[in-house]
């Protein structure tokens, strides 16, 4: 059987052509763009390739609920060009086939819990993205976080460090964490260098990691997960790492007892993605299986 996924994230679409085995057959990608430039070429990809179904981890908000009206429809995203599309009825339409929709971090949370290695052995994750947004989503006990809607993690406000004048670039709020942590906050506050450009300079770093570990304590406290995997462009910076556990610990200060959360073992749970890049793509892969 062959099936379709989408990861459709701020800056690409990853496009894949699987089968029931978790196996990616082909796989492209392409830049998101204008809906009316993007669709089309998502269309044009999967048309002849005789799926059965597809799979789309989308960026957010989205609506996932599927007795909705407007299920797949995009609603405030930061993607302005892409507010209230409505792209599971474009792709539906378009492809002939069902579409089962869930958000990007979602469905990364699911495939590594179910594929990466570095979650099979919990029953709940964490995953977050670090990159041209954040979002965060998890994974509990076979089933991904719903209630409303998803979860916004991304958008939760945390404690401006000392040192940052910097007013964030979120539309909507300004200076919540994907206002002032994201890519292009980065970018932005430090003059216009790209991450890698500003690797070797311990203050961004540190000021990144105050804001992130910031966000992991809250998720800890609310929802408790087993383990934290954090993928993304910014993460690639992998000094990042170090000082986010490091934070985390000081932040919780011995407030949740787990072994998880020690000197000992807060490397084994605050980890990179154990499927890379293909995270999302596999995920949007396993929810067409599940379809």
């Amino acid at each position: 059987m062959k099936l379709g996924a989408i990861e459709a994230g701020g800056t690409k679409f990853v496009l894949a052509v699987g089968n029931d085995q978790g196996e990616i057959l082909e796989k492209e990608v392409i830049p998101t763009e204008h809906p009316d430039i993007t669709v089309p070429k998502v269309i044009s990809f999967f048309k002849d390739k005789g799926i059965e179904r597809l799979g789309l981890g989308g960026f957010g908000p989205i609506d996932i609920n599927e007795t909705s009206k407007t299920y797949g429809q995009l609603q405030k995203t930061p993607k302005t060009d892409w507010v209230d599309y409505p792209l599971g009825a474009a792709l539906k339409e378009g492809l002939g086939v069902p579409v089962k929709i869930d958000t990007d971090v979602n469905v990364a949370a699911m495939s590594e819990a179910k594929w990466g290695g570095n979650a099979t052995d919990v029953d709940t994750c964490l995953y977050i993205t670090v990159g041209t947004g954040i979002g965060a989503g998890a994974y509990f006990h076979g089933q991904t976080l719903k209630g409303l809607s998803h979860s916004e993690m991304g958008h939760i406000k945390v404690r401006r460090h000392p040192d940052d004048t910097y007013e964030g670039t979120c539309p909507y709020h300004g200076d919540c964490l994907e206002g002032i942590a994201a890519g292009p906050s980065l970018e932005k506050r430090w003059g216009g260098k790209k991450g890698h450009e500003l690797a070797e300079d311990d203050q961004v770093w540190e000021m990144e990691a105050f804001y992130l570990a910031q966000a992991l304590t809250s998720y800890i406290y609310i929802l408790s997960p087993e383990r934290i995997i954090m993928g993304g462009g910014v993460m690639k910076q992998k000094q990042l790492f170090p000082l986010i556990r490091r934070k985390v610990l000081e932040m919780l200060n011995g407030y949740v007892s787990s072994p998880y959360l020690t000197e000992q073992e807060i490397d084994n749970y605050i980890v990179f993605p154990g499927l890379t890049d293909e995270a999302g793509v596999k995920g949007a892969l396993y929810l067409a299986m599940k379809e």
